[in-house]
């Protein structure tokens, strides 16, 4: 471990003084290129930076103590010893997180789907609610949202809506709600007053840049058509609706919700290379693609990875077996324990699996 923090230490060097040429400040793509490279490590040489002083001063403890000294100054240095020692073991610790191998695109901004699953109408009003807990969530992050395709119900709520979610690490933290998610509760229109239960399928797609995956114009067709909203009526009269269809692949992706055709073709083409990279990063990945599979699977009441229980307040995450009792602030976007529980629990399975 010690030599491949050396190793990076060298790389985060080398790229500070490739950063302070007069020729790669001239070059800005360069420019760019070092700098975002030298960010990716700096967290880590900073730690191990700090792991290296605090040895250090263990080590000059522990000449001290083996000279003579009086047992005033020995009780003293013995117990920094061991408070060292406890901080420089959490250093470790910490140090073996951050060389675990990065998923490569936890940068990225994320591109997320929801559809309404099982439970008819109550199954849209959900899937609205998830679009409103993941909007506010996002901007609790700081993070923007932009809306890119839409399906509505005449109740309210969405059959489909697909949105984008641009920020720091987006990619990274909202990875793990891709699957199932289940509600139960009582229907506004349930006069008997039983609880329903519905779900919603939830996809979180890294977005995808035109630099990670090309689109030949050849491959695709294009067709164009009146966008129409809730009960099928004409949102308006020109043809500004696009769909997209992958030729080699039999993608689909349709976006209506501006009134400009050429928008509307940008966002498609946006949606249409993120699932094609997710197609590919299976095919090449084999594991990848059964994990998505077991993860969205159907919308059956079966498949779900979390329950929304309105009766009793709850929310329950049955992968990690955590159970938190605020509903309302999670629904208004309070997710940060949620989601940190999820990292914390993959980087367990993934430090487990390294050893």
């Amino acid at each position: 471990m010690l030599k491949r923090l050396e190793e990076i230490e060298k790389k985060y060097n080398d790229l500070t003084e490739l950063l302070s040429k007069p020729e790669v400040i001239a070059n800005q793509s360069e420019y760019q290129k070092y700098a975002k490279n030298q960010s990716g490590i700096s967290e880590i040489v900073g730690v191990y930076r700090e792991y290296k002083e605090i040895v250090d001063q263990i080590e000059d403890i522990k000449s001290m103590l083996s000279e003579k000294l009086d047992t005033g100054m020995r009780e003293l240095a013995e117990l920094e010893l061991e408070e060292l020692t406890e901080k420089a073991k959490k250093i470790e610790d910490k140090i073996k997180l951050l060389l675990l191998p990065k998923d490569p695109n936890d940068e990225k901004n994320v591109i997320m789907e929801i559809r309404a699953g099982t439970g008819g109408d109550e199954a849209a009003l959900f899937a609205g609610d998830l679009y409103k807990m993941y909007s506010k969530y996002a901007e609790n992050q700081g993070w923007k949202t932009e809306l890119l395709s839409a399906s509505y119900t005449d109740i309210g709520g969405f059959k489909e809506i697909i949105f984008t979610i641009e920020g720091r690490e987006a990619y990274s933290k909202l990875k793990f709600e891709s699957g199932v998610h289940r509600v139960q509760r009582i229907p506004s229109t349930e006069s008997g007053g039983r609880i329903h239960t519905s779900t919603a399928t939830v996809a979180v797609l890294p977005e995808a840049e035109e630099v990670d995956v090309a689109i030949n114009p050849n491959d695709i067709r294009i067709d164009i058509f009146c966008s129409s909203g809730p009960g099928g009526q004409s949102v308006n009269t020109t043809q500004s609706a696009v769909r997209i269809t992958h030729l080699a692949t039999g993608l689909v992706v349709s976006c209506q919700d501006e009134k400009s055709q050429h928008k509307n073709k940008d966002k498609a083409l946006k949606v249409l290379r993120a699932r094609l990279m997710e197609k590919l990063q299976g095919e090449a990945m084999g594991e990848i693609a059964q994990e998505r599979k077991s993860q969205v699977g159907t919308g059956d009441r079966s498949e779900r990875i979390r329950t929304y229980n309105f009766p009793q307040g709850r929310v329950s995450d049955h992968r990690i077996g955590l159970t938190l009792h605020r509903l309302e602030s999670i629904l208004l976007g309070d997710l940060s324990e949620i989601i940190q529980a999820l990292i914390s629990t993959d980087q367990a399975e993934r430090m487990k699996a390294s050893i």
